[in-house]
């Protein structure tokens, strides 16, 4: 393999599908780059894609040669999975730096792994970033967005290859350094939870134009078409449309019909659910998508059950499109707003100063969950939040009282007809439990006082009570 005369300014360790589409990124702009794999033989047939690109690329099988293939201090970026295979890279390349190197996983990883890393190397002189990349094989290869987290050592190495690399939006990088340690994977999984929730949103009202008003794929991939512009325009509407209008070549019928009715999931969902309880947050909607994707798995069991339960259906109106592309609208805000709170409430937890309004912007594109609300989203954080919630902006409210009208006529409709719609139920039950002042926990204090003498407190009075209740 050929030895560079000048040294690469970034490492990049495993050529898969992102590992390398990031590569060549890097060098389309001009930036010299050193890459290595565990299978050498990937670094032969790699080369060749990165040849007439304007930064020179250099493959190098042995770690220690691939090490010094790199200026320092070295920003070496590492594409591998983030569980046992990162932590026995680190072991492995941590004798080879010097100080003032920084590793970086680029992989989904559990922002708890990311933590326990940084502080594993912390006082060593080697630094180490946990950096979110969403936009898949294109968006890596064309301008993914990335959130950062680490040391400001580490990111003053970063940011110029980031920048150049990134998604722009009207020219703005769609990257930034969020915090130190797990914060940029933090907000990576998060953006993944709000992307379980909004995918499964689409496919809910997918089903009640299938399943109740008798629509066939065309004709609904002509309703999604038409929405790709307007207030619920995104990336995940954009494909929908296209999916919707793609052929089997081996049967002729739509893509999605000839497709199993079950999805598979990767983690990052529940692990957004999972921290949002642990910080005793809201989560309902992410919560409603990972659930219906275990449910999904159950095929045998469903179908089964088809014929043996009731469903005591009752006559419904299905709404029209127009009600439809509301629910949507009403339930994605909601969604957004659950996991901003989740991401407030780490920032606290977590002492990250996360910059909400930042993180919407660096997603609006590049990134799975791209739309046009996030830049209403931005304007709405930077205005101020009132009592820290993304649903009592003044621009959303203004949107929800709009909106909401036919996210309820949607999810009645469903529920009478019998189509589950999660995801869109549990949008619109958080959004009326916030809205009632006084809700029904008393009766949930006064039976954990009564059961298990746990206390309440009263509303006219300070301090903790138990009741005089009938045995």
């Amino acid at each position: 393999m050929a030895q560079q005369e000048i040294r690469a300014q970034i490492g990049v360790y495993g050529l898969g599908t992102m590992g390398s589409a990031l590569a060549l990124n890097l060098a389309d702009h001009g930036f010299d780059v050193a890459v290595s794999n565990r299978e050498a033989d990937w670094i032969d047939a790699f080369l060749p894609e990165a040849a007439g690109l304007s930064g020179n690329v250099t493959g190098h099988a042995d770690l220690a040669d691939f090490v010094a293939a790199i200026a320092s201090p070295r920003t070496i970026l590492f594409m591998i999975p983030s569980t046992k295979p990162m932590d026995m890279m680190i072991d492995a390349i941590t004798p080879l730096l010097s100080d003032g190197d920084t590793i970086i996983d680029g992989g989904n990883a559990d922002f708890n792994d990311t933590r326990r890393r940084s502080a594993a190397l912390e006082g060593t002189g080697i630094h180490f970033v946990g950096m979110g990349v969403s936009g898949g094989e294109e968006g890596a290869r064309n301008g993914p967005s990335m959130m950062v987290g680490g040391s400001d050592h580490s990111w003053a190495q970063l940011k110029p290859m980031a920048e150049a690399i990134a998604a722009k939006f009207h020219g703005d990088p769609c990257v930034a350094h969020l915090g130190p340690d797990g914060a940029g994977h933090f907000v990576k999984t998060v953006h993944n939870g709000i992307e379980y929730a909004d995918m499964q949103m689409i496919a809910e009202v997918y089903g009640l134009m299938r399943d109740q008003a008798g629509m066939d794929a065309g004709q609904i991939g002509q309703v999604f078409d038409g929405w790709r512009e307007g207030p619920v325009a995104s990336y995940l509407i954009d494909i929908t449309a296209k999916a919707l209008a793609s052929t089997d070549a081996g049967t002729g019928q739509p893509i999605v019909d000839v497709i199993r009715d079950q999805a598979g999931q990767k983690g990052t969902g529940r692990w957004t659910l999972i921290e949002a309880l642990k910080m005793g947050q809201s989560a309902s909607t992410i919560e409603a998508a990972v659930g219906a994707r275990g449910w999904s798995s159950e095929g045998d069991v469903r179908r089964a059950a088809q014929a043996l339960l009731d469903p005591a259906t009752q006559p419904a109106d299905i709404p029209g499109t127009d009600d439809m592309e509301n629910a949507l609208l009403a339930a994605r805000i909601l969604g957004h707003a659950q996991g901003f709170r989740v991401l407030s409430a780490a920032s606290a937890e977590f002492n990250w100063d996360l910059d909400l309004a930042r993180i919407a912007e660096i997603w609006r594109a590049g990134c799975i969950i791209r739309s046009a609300l996030l830049d209403e989203f931005a304007g709405a954080v930077r205005a101020g939040l009132p009592h820290g919630h993304l649903i009592l902006a003044p621009a959303m409210r203004t949107r929800l009282t709009a909106a909401l009208p036919g996210l309820r006529r949607v999810v009645a409709a469903a529920a009478l007809s019998g189509q589950p719609v999660p995801a869109l139920s549990a949008a619109l039950a958080w959004h009326d439990t916030m809205a009632l002042g006084r809700g029904t926990a008393n009766m949930i204090q006064a039976q954990r006082d009564y059961f298990g003498a746990h206390g309440f407190e009263r509303m006219d009075q300070d301090g903790a009570h138990h009741g005089d209740w009938l045995r």
